[in-house]
Parts: C-alpha cells; structure tokens; sequence
C-alpha cells in the first residue's frame, strides 16, 4: 500500500531544491572537491531522462558519491559543516533513490549504505530542524528497500532500524499533527517484514504507545462501566458518553487513517502482539468503537483488517474481548450500510462467521470463565446479570477445585494501572460470588480474595474503591449474620 509523501516534507523539499547554492565557493573553501561538483553539476537542474541517463551511465560513481567508498569521502561526510548543503544533497539523493530504481539498488548494497546519514538524525534537538527530518525521510526509503531485497536481515540493517524506530518515534510524541503524520508514513515504510514488525514491537513503549494515545484521543477516552450509581468513574466510558464523540476532532482524518495502517501491519504478527494489545491497550473495545465511528470505508476497512489479524490468531483471549465489546451487534449495523470496498467485505464476512462461531458455541457460563481464561476483565452481560450469578457462582466456586477462584485472584493481585476497570470488575464479582454463596465465604478467604478487595478499598480509583466497598460489605453483613 503505497502513499503520497507528507505535505510537510514535500513542501520542504521543493523550498530547499529553489535555493542557490554557491558551490563554487565550497570547493574553494575545500568543502567538497572538483570532482565531486562535477559529478553533482551533471545530474542537477537537468530533465529526469537526461539524469537517469547520466547515472545508470555511472550508477558505481554516485554511489560512491553518496556513501563514500575507500579514501573518497561521502558528500555528506564532507559538508557537514554546510547545513546548506547537506539539505540539498539530501533533497536531491532522495530524489536520485525514487526516480532510479539501478541507484537505489547499488545503495543497500554498499557495505555501509546507512553509516553517514544516521549521525544526521542527532543534528539538532529542535524536532523541526531540517536536516534530521530529510535524513529520516531518506533513510525510511533505503531501510524500505533493504529489508524488502534482503531475506534475511544484515548487521548494517540490525543497527540502524532500532535508531530510526527511535527517531521516529519522537516525532510522534509531538504535538503537530505534521509531524505525527510525517512518523506514522516513516512507520509504514518499514514494517513490511517480521523482523522489522518484531523489533517495532519489541521497542512497542515508544513506538506504539503515542499512537495509541492518539486514538483514544480520536474516541474520547478509555472504555469502563462501574455499578457505581452516579456512573462516574476514574475514566470515561465509552457506552456512557458516546454520543458525545466525533471521529476526528482534534485528530486529521489522514492521521488517523496513517496511524491504522501503521497499526494494521503490526497485526499481521497477531501471535506476537494479539495479548500484548489487549492487556496494554484494551486494543478491541477501543477498536470496537473506532468501527462504529468510522467516517470512511479506508478508515473501516483497515480497523475490520485488523481485528480479524488478531483475533482469527488470539481466539482463546480475544474473542471474549469482542463479545464483551458487543462486537457482534456492531458488525450487524455494519451490514445494513451500502459498502462498496470488496476487501472490507470480505474481512466483514469473516469476522462476522467467527464470531457467530463462537457466540453460537458458548453458554453464559463458558462466555464468563472464557473471560477469566484469558486474564482480562471486561464490563460483559454476565458481571451485572442477577440471574449468572444466582445460576452459577456455586460452579464458578467449585469448577475445577477453585481453579477459576484462583484465576480470578490472580487477575486482582495485579495493579492493571492503566486499566483500573479490570479491579473493578473483579471486585464486582467477589461481591456477587459472596452474595451468592455466603457458606463458601471460607474458599474464597483462602483464594487471597478477602484480603485483596479489602486492600482495594484504598485505591486511588474511584469506581474500585466503590466495587471493593461493596464486596467487603457482603462479606460483613453475612458474618454478622452468622
């Protein structure tokens, strides 16, 4: 999938190419030499045949021009004192990779293709200095190309992939969107493999979390649903406020459209980081709602890619997540819309057979310890539904001899700090647990709940503090009942 360079960039770039450079005085001050300005005069301010010509002529010479090679230095090596002309050469190697396929071969190729411009990623701390955002803008396109002609990955790309990850991923943390945009478009280059996926998830704390936020600026917040009475709780919830949102709003369409893609060639390593976005993000409630308030079918379409990636790959985790969501219904109304784009139809049809697989396959109670299996809590039917409870917490206590007791004390002896909801949903369910079977109040001490949710009472979370309160109010009024 491939797109249009950033505004930014473009506009940069065209401003650079109008600038005189006096190269006459920076061979004169030794800056570069004879040789190089004549080699650099044959393809400059030419028609583009009259370039390619010139260098599929001499495609070893630029090469050597550009990267350097023995005792001849990189031009980028010997104008490095020369801001000025360090922009134009790179501007117009950028130019030379895009435009002459035989070029940019020869460059991965050198036995050092990335040494002279990853320096120039440090030039400056201002994120909009020119040089390392060209440096980046070159470098995503060589890296692109090596890691997509190479089989296997080279010592030269092992180094420079995690550098560039990092520089990247600074521009997202910024808060012009041109820049975000400008990160996530770099982003794209390079994940077209599984090892460059892999090592962007494996450096996902700062090269996936700012994305993340950015979506769920675009929604409004994260996902919770308390029994607390006023609804209120340490963060916004979705069902509660989803009138309110507005794909968008402060985000571009064409960020959020990059920022997807970004995230939609991440899943197609589902096994590597379906769990992972799922306990660190909460990836399919967010997602669940994205799909609902998808502007554009690109934008639904990349979102229905990715939740069929990873839950088709993380079922056992997963498909509890998206039932809990009210994915299903979701994917209903979906239906009901006239879609003409054929690749989200077809992964709208899958998701949906999945699905229906599932939901079909499952009693209430197999929906519920599904949940607990997979270690993440959500606010599904099941947690607030009289009648589970009445029906089903002696088994819940008993299945396995406590083994799901067990799995639910250990899902609260986490702090889940960025998602409070799970605490508080646990401790929705001890109180039910309790409520219910009063004489098993001794099982469920021996499983650590007890003394968890009494310890809960002091979270700074209002809708945990609200929960563990009611669970150990249970637990008080039927002991001084007995």
């Amino acid at each position: 999938m491939s797109l249009d360079p950033p505004a930014y960039i473009l506009s940069l770039q065209n401003n650079i190419r109008a600038r005189p450079i006096s190269w006459d005085g920076a061979v004169r001050a030794k800056t570069i030499t004879e040789d190089d300005l004549k080699k650099i005069k044959a393809i400059d301010k030419v028609r583009k045949e009259q370039r390619k010509q010139v260098i599929e002529g001499d495609v070893d010479t630029y090469t050597q021009l550009l990267l350097g090679g023995g005792d001849v230095k990189s031009i980028f090596e010997s104008a490095a004192k020369r801001p000025d002309i360090l922009q134009y050469m790179l501007v117009l190697a950028g130019d030379l990779v895009d435009d002459i396929p035989p070029l940019a071969k020869s460059l991965i190729s050198h036995p050092e293709p990335f040494k002279h411009l990853l320096p120039l990623l440090k030039q400056s701390p201002n994120p909009e200095d020119p040089i390392p955002l060209l440096a980046s803008a070159l470098l995503s396109t060589l890296l692109g190309n090596a890691i997509q002609a190479s089989s296997k990955s080279t010592p030269q790309i092992d180094d420079a992939l995690p550098k560039m990850y990092a520089y990247i991923a600074q521009l997202s943390k910024q808060s012009d969107t041109n820049l975000q945009d400008i990160a996530c478009q770099e982003y794209s280059v390079l994940l077209r493999t599984t090892k460059s996926r892999s090592l962007f998830w494996k450096q996902r704390k700062e090269t996936l979390h700012p994305l993340i936020d950015v979506l769920r600026t675009a929604v409004g917040g994260r996902d919770t649903d308390s029994t607390l009475a006023n609804g209120s709780g340490g963060a916004s919830s979705i069902r509660s406020t989803e009138s309110n949102f507005k794909i968008g709003g402060s985000v571009s369409l064409q960020l959020l459209y990059h920022i997807l893609l970004v995230i939609w060639q991440l899943s197609f390593e589902g096994k590597l980081v379906g769990r992972g976005l799922d306990e660190d993000h909460d990836i399919v409630p967010l997602y669940t709602t994205l799909v609902r308030l998808s502007p554009k079918e690109k934008t639904t379409r990349l979102l229905l890619g990715t939740l069929q990636n990873l839950l088709s790959t993380n079922q056992k985790t997963l498909l509890p997540a998206a039932t809990a969501a009210r994915l299903p219904s979701i994917l209903q109304n979906l239906k009901t819309r006239h879609l003409t784009d054929q690749d989200l139809q077809e992964d709208l049809e899958k998701l949906t057979a999945l699905l229906d697989e599932y939901t079909s396959s499952r009693t209430t109670l197999e929906t519920y310890t599904a949940e607990l299996d997979s270690g993440h809590l959500r606010w599904s039917p099941p947690h607030k539904n009289v009648e589970f409870w009445g029906a089903n917490a002696s088994e819940i206590i008993s299945m396995e001899n406590g083994a799901y007791l067990n799995k639910l004390a250990a899902i609260l002896s986490k702090d889940w700090t960025s998602d409070k909801q799970v605490l508080a949903i646990g401790c929705n369910d001890v109180a039910n647990l309790v409520k219910q079977c009063p004489e098993k109040r001794s099982q469920l001490e021996r499983a650590g709940l007890k003394a968890r949710v009494m310890t809960l009472m002091q979270d700074e979370n209002e809708s945990v503090r609200w929960e563990s309160l009611r669970a150990v109010g249970e637990w008080l009024r039927y002991t001084f009942e007995s």
